[in-house]
Parts: structure tokens; sequence; C-alpha cells
């Protein structure tokens, strides 16, 4: 007897690399939200499916159908290094209370529940001090799941671009099963130049988010693999003159990366900065393009980006995890807990 497709309720789901990663592993989409509407035509273009553009806050929880796994890619901005990290004290430090409403509401409680995030959340707090993982253990456990931690570099797994994440995998003890993280595939991983030498395809233009004057006179003088170091003295900025002179007290920050063709690509952020990520072309003065983060990303070619802007997509791809990390971690589920 053929196995049935596990339904997935999807929350946070942004353009859909989480969700395309586990449709592509035999998954079937019931449910999907996410507030910014951005993401709309790019959802569900590319998953066949509609996606609801709501607050969670103000969803309600009864009208979300019945599902098999929920998946929760919570914003990631309270728990970031880049972010304000003001952990459960921001307002969306809290939407993982929102996810355990979604949980509670279901007339059957979901077999398997998939929060993921960036790795800063496994040293947050909440507002009382205790540490997050655990915080989100005795919750679960109170629901009646167990729950399990770990922190996945994305490189591991194909995608060309290192970019650590934390997944958390939570399943109800009654399964009576055990769930195991996917191992690392043991493969060499596609660097910068692998990437960058595959043709678009003929039917896309090359879409680039043009870079703003401050940088434009910055990056003529950054070597391939080099980076702000690179640049004279005397055409920094005087801000990031006072760093030059006191590096140490400023950590030894290494703005302006331009990785080389031999290098595995940075992490791709959703604001792709020039000074504060690695989204410079290590031959062109330019910003990677559209289509050329998004192979970064793991994502393939037929996937469509449809917006009017192009920071959008930028943001789009930046905010995403990558999809064939998501199909990985989605059929070590299957294989686990179906």
């Amino acid at each position: 007897m053929a196995r049935q497709s596990p339904k997935v309720i999807s929350l946070f789901s942004g353009c859909g690399g989480l969700d395309f990663g586990f449709q592509e592993a035999g998954y079937e989409i019931v449910y999907a939200n996410d507030i910014w509407s951005s993401v709309k035509k790019t959802y569900e273009y590319n998953l066949k499916h509609e996606i609801v553009i709501d607050d969670l806050i103000k969803v309600n929880k009864t009208n979300i159908p019945q599902g098999d796994v929920i998946l929760a890619g919570i914003p990631c901005q309270p728990f970031s290094n880049a972010g304000n990290r003001k952990s459960t004290k921001d307002k969306d430090g809290n939407l993982f209370l929102e996810v355990i409403d979604v949980v509670i509401n279901q007339k059957k409680k979901p077999k398997v529940v998939v929060f993921e995030n960036v790795r800063g959340f496994l040293s947050s707090k909440d507002e009382d001090g205790k540490l997050l993982t655990d915080r989100f253990t005795e919750e679960m456990e109170d629901l009646g799941y167990v729950t399990k931690f770990e922190l996945i570099n994305a490189a591991n797994f194909g995608v060309p671009s290192n970019r650590f994440r934390v997944f958390i995998v939570c399943y109800l003890k009654s399964m009576k099963k055990e769930y195991f993280f996917p191992r690392p595939l043991g493969i060499e991983t596609p660097t910068v130049g692998d990437i960058i030498s595959m043709k678009l395809p003929k039917y896309e233009n090359l879409e680039v988010w043009d870079l703003p004057p401050s940088s434009k006179n910055i990056v003529k003088f950054i070597k391939e693999g080099g980076s702000w170091k690179d640049v004279p003295y005397d055409e920094l900025a005087p801000r990031h003159q006072r760093i030059r002179d006191n590096i140490k007290k400023y950590r030894s920050p290494n703005f302006y990366r331009r990785f080389s063709r031999k290098e595995i690509m940075g992490t791709v952020t959703a604001t792709s900065s020039p000074e504060n990520s690695g989204i410079l072309h290590p031959l062109e003065d330019r910003r990677y393009s559209v289509r050329e983060i998004a192979r970064f990303q793991s994502y393939p070619d037929t996937f469509t980006f449809i917006d009017k802007s192009i920071p959008n997509k930028y943001k789009m791809i930046g905010n995403s995890v990558p999809p064939l990390l998501s199909k990985h971690i989605a059929e070590s589920i299957l294989t686990s807990l179906f």
C-alpha cells in the first residue's frame, strides 16, 4: 500500500523555500500563512497552493485545516546577532506561542512540529532569563512532544553556501518512535565559481539590485577574495576610518567581503547589504543577481520570483530556508516518523 502524503500546515511561509523542499519530498501543503503580501504571487505560482496573507496573531486558529506536520520558520531578528537580539521581549520573539495555539486548536494533535531559526536562538533567553531551548522543550513536553535540536550547515547538504540554521523537530511521544536528523552528505560543496559559471536560463534577464553610491566608490578597490581592508584609508568613510584606527576594539569586522571563485559563498541575507554580507560578485563591481543568489540558496531555475521590486526578491530569497536542505530534513522526518 502506498504511503499517504503527510499534510503540512505552513506558518511564516515566506516565498516557500521550506515548503518547497517538503513538497518535493512528497508532503502535501494544506495551509500556508505569512504576513508579507509581497510573497503571495511567488508562493502561489511555485507551490500551486493558496497562501493566506494575515498576521498569525489575528488568524482564527480553529479555521486552520487538520495537518500532520506544522512548519514554522519564525522571524529570526529577535534571535539574530545581526538583528535586535531582544529574544522574547520582542513581539516576534513570542510568535512560537502562536504556533502552540495552532497545535492546541487542531482537532487531533499534529504528529510533528518543525521550527527553524538562526544559530543565535541557541543562546537566546526569554523574559525570565531561561534559555529558549529549555522553554521550548518544556512547552512542547507539556503538549506531549519529544523535542530535538540540531545546528545544521546547509553546505553539508549540497547547498552552495555556508548557512547555519537551527532546526527543532518536535514529535508526539505517543508515536513511540525516535527521530534522527540527517547526517552530512560528505560531498564536495559547489564553490562561488561553480555557481557563477552556470549560464542563465534563456528566458531570464540579469536582475541586479544596484549598489548605493557610498558602496560604488569602495568596491572598485576590493580584489577577488578581499574586503574593505583593500580600500585605501583616504577612500573610506569617516565611520570606517574610525574602525580601521582601532580595529581590535571593534572586534576586527570584515566589511565588504568579496568571496573568491574558489571559496564557498557565505550566508545570503535578507538585506543583501554589500557592507555586511558577501553579496559582491567576485569579478564585477555589483551585487550578485537575483538568479545567482537563488542558486546559492539551492533554488532550482524553475522557481520564479514574482515582484516588481528587485530588492523584494533579494529579501524573499535571503529570508528563506534553502529548499535542498529542507528536502533533506523532510525526508529524514518521513523515514523516522511516518
